[in-house]
């Protein structure tokens, strides 16, 4: 094509539809594959986000849009706030924030839920280097949790590289994987007691 021509275009018509990103990988995986097999890497797939101040339904509407069960939260890019997941919508944590503060559930937002930065599980790239796809299941168990991020290798300031995600490596693996909830620290622990 010469460079001076015009590309040829037409017009829509009604019915058209936006095509979706299909998740980077979805090849099946054992329990021995390498664990970076199933993480889904930032440097690929571009993380999807919100702000802390948002709804907690404009939170689900955008999981819902992007087909993700996990968002990474940041006021001011690229500073990471923490992340808020479905479980942390749908799951008790609203509940006991209405019932602590005396406030109605539309009220809440993003930040009343999510789980901050300081209570975010992480492993090291070089680890995941040489880990396999059961050593993550093992960590997600040990952890009480549905996702760890993994810290990349970069100069400067700790960087998430990607993310480890049980619904994804369930997806791959092509079996469920049961994961119990674990305090994290003396509040959690004292929440968790108190509801059982």
């Amino acid at each position: 094509m010469d460079p001076r021509d015009s590309l040829p275009t037409h017009m829509l018509v009604a019915g058209t539809t936006l095509m979706h990103a299909r998740p980077w990988n979805d090849n099946p995986v054992q329990l021995d594959s390498p664990a970076l097999a199933v993480m889904t890497d930032l440097t690929q797939i571009k993380a999807a986000t919100t702000d802390p101040a948002s709804s907690l339904q404009q939170a689900e509407q955008a999981m819902v849009y992007l087909g993700v069960r996990m968002l990474f939260v940041l006021s001011q890019m690229p500073q990471l706030e923490g992340l808020i997941t479905t479980t942390d919508l749908h799951g008790d944590k609203p509940m006991r924030v209405v019932n602590q503060r005396g406030i109605r559930h539309d009220d809440l937002c993003v930040a009343d839920v999510m789980t901050p930065l300081s209570m975010l599980n992480a492993v090291d790239m070089d680890v995941m280097r040489t880990a396999r796809v059961s050593n993550l299941i093992v960590t997600l168990k040990a952890k009480g949790r549905n996702h760890l991020l993994v810290i990349g290798d970069g100069p400067g300031a700790p960087q998430v590289r990607g993310v480890i995600s049980r619904t994804q490596i369930e997806r791959q693996l092509g079996m469920s994987i049961e994961i119990a909830d674990v305090a994290g620290n003396f509040a959690e622990l004292g929440q968790l007691l108190s509801h059982n």
